[in-house]
C-alpha cells in the first residue's frame, strides 16, 4: 500500500516555534493548487504501479485554508489517476478557528474522512505566546463541532515544555484532551529552532530554553494519563485507541512508498528520497513549465539500515531482527544486536523484535544514533 501527502503552504499567522515551509501571502493559492494537480499527473508513476492508494494526507502549512472546491479538486484527481484502498484514509490537517459547519460539510462531502486538528494548548495566554490564530475555547468547540458533523476519526496536536506549563497543568492539559474523547492524540516536545521567532528570540536571551527534565517528567505523564485511558502508545509522539493508529504515518514509519506533492514535500520509493524545492513562486514556475523542481537522493543499504534503525525504535513494531536480516543480511543484524546490549535497560527483546521501554523512548534517537552504520 502507498500513500500521497500534499503539502499546502500556506497559514494566516506563523506560530513563534514553527520551522515548515510556509507563507502568510495567500495571492497565489489558485497557481499553487494548479501546479499540485499538475504535480500529480507529472509523478503519478512514482509509486508502484501495483499497489493500492492507502492513505491521502492534506498537511502544511493550513490546509483548511483552503477554499473546500480547491480540496475537492485534489481529492478528484488523485481519484482519477490512482486506485484507491476501499478503506482509504483522507487526512486534513485543520486549524480550530477554521473549523466552521460549512467547511464540515463540505470537507465530509469531499471524502475527507480524518481530521488532525491543531489545538496545541487550552491556555489563552500561551497561544497568544505561540501566535495561534484561535483561542482556548475554540480548542474545545472546534472538536465538538466536528463531532457534531460526523467525524469519527479525529487526531488532536498539543505541544509540551514551554515556559508556561508545570506538571500539574499538563495534567490538567491531558485531562481536557481526553475528555474530547477524540480517537488520536499526537502530542510534541517544544523544539527551538534557529530561524524561528521564538528561535531569534531564545538566541537574544528573550526567551528561556526547555527544560529537558520538566520535559521528561511530561512524557511519562502523558504516557500515564493516555495508557490510562485507553491509548496505545504506538510511536513517540502518538497515542491512538484501537482502530484509530494514523494509517498515513504508521506507513512512513514502516518503510512504505509515499508520493509527496506540493513545494517542500519529501517522497520516498524504497530506493531513493527526493524533495521538492521550498520557494512557492519557483515550484510554481517550474512544474507550470515541466521543469525540474525536485532533488533525488538515491539510498545505500547503509542509509536504508540507519533509517529503518531510526523509525523503527521510536514504534511499538521496534526492530525486527527476521525482517532485518531479509532487508540487511545477518552481518548487519550482528552489528546491531552487539550495539544495543550497551543499552540495557532501556529495551525489551520478544520474539525476536527489540523494542525501546518507556525509559529508552525518552533516549529514542540518542540509542539509534549509537546503533547507525557509519
Amino acid at each position: 500500500m502507498s500513500g500521497v501527502y500534499l503539502h499546502i503552504p500556506f497559514c494566516k499567522k506563523a506560530c513563534t516555534y514553527c520551522d515548515f515551509h510556509f507563507s502568510t501571502s495567500l495571492g497565489n493559492v489558485d497557481a499553487m493548487v494548479n501546479a499540485i494537480v499538475t504535480e500529480a499527473e507529472l509523478r503519478h508513476n512514482y509509486l508502484p504501479l501495483n499497489e493500492k492508494l492507502e492513505s491521502i494526507y492534506f498537511g502544511g502549512g493550513t490546509p483548511s485554508i483552503l477554499a473546500p472546491a480547491m480540496i475537492e479538486r485534489m481529492v478528484e484527481k488523485l481519484n482519477h489517476l490512482f486506485v484507491w484502498d476501499k478503506n482509504i484514509e483522507i487526512t486534513l490537517e485543520a486549524n480550530p478557528d477554521d473549523i466552521d459547519l460549512q467547511n464540515l460539510a463540505s470537507w465530509k462531502k469531499n471524502g475527507i474522512n480524518r481530521l488532525s486538528i491543531g489545538l496545541q494548548s487550552f491556555t489563552d495566554d500561551e497561544l497568544r505566546w505561540m501566535n495561534r490564530a484561535h483561542t482556548a475555547e475554540e480548542s474545545v468547540s472546534s472538536v465538538k463541532r466536528a463531532q457534531d458533523a460526523g467525524f469519527d476519526n479525529i487526531t488532536i496536536d498539543l505541544i509540551y515544555g514551554s515556559k508556561f506549563q508545570n506538571i500539574l497543568s499538563w495534567q490538567e492539559t491531558l485531562k481536557k484532551a481526553i475528555a474530547l474523547n477524540t480517537q488520536h492524540i499526537s502530542a510534541y516536545n517544544l523544539t527551538i529552532e534557529n530561524k524561528t521567532a521564538l528561535g531569534v528570540n531564545h538566541a537574544k536571551g528573550k526567551e528561556p530554553s526547555v527544560s529537558e527534565e520538566l520535559s521528561s517528567l511530561q512524557f511519562q505523564e502523558m504516557r500515564r494519563q493516555l495508557l490510562e485511558a485507553g491509548f496505545m502508545h504506538y510511536e513517540i509522539s502518538n497515542f491512538g485507541k484501537e482502530g484509530f493508529l494514523a494509517r498515513h504515518n504508521s506507513n512512513y514509519w514502516k518503510g512504505k512508498s509515499y508520493l509527496g506533492l506540493g513545494p517542500s514535500a519529501h517522497s520516498f520509493n524504497g530506493v531513493s528520497r527526493q524533495w521538492n524545492l521550498k520557494n512557492n513562486a519557483k515550484y510554481v514556475q517550474l512544474v507550470s513549465s515541466r521543469e525540474v523542481f525536485f532533488e533525488i537522493e538515491q539510498l545505500t543499504e547503509k542509509d536504508r539500515y540507519n533509517e529503518y534503525v531510526l523509525t523503527r525504535l521510536r514504534t511499538i513494531w521496534g526492530c525486527d531482527i527476521e525482517e532485518m536480516t531479509n532487508l540487511f543480511g545477518e552481518e548487519k543484524v550482528r552489528y546491531f544486536e552487539n550495539g544495543i546490549t550497551a543499552f540495557k535497560g532501556f529495551y525489551e527483546k520478544k520474539n525476536n523484535i527489540y523494542v525501546l521501554n518507556e525509559n529508552g523512548k525518552l533516549k529514542a534517537d540518542g540509542i539509534a544514533s549509537e546503533l547507525f552504520l557509519l
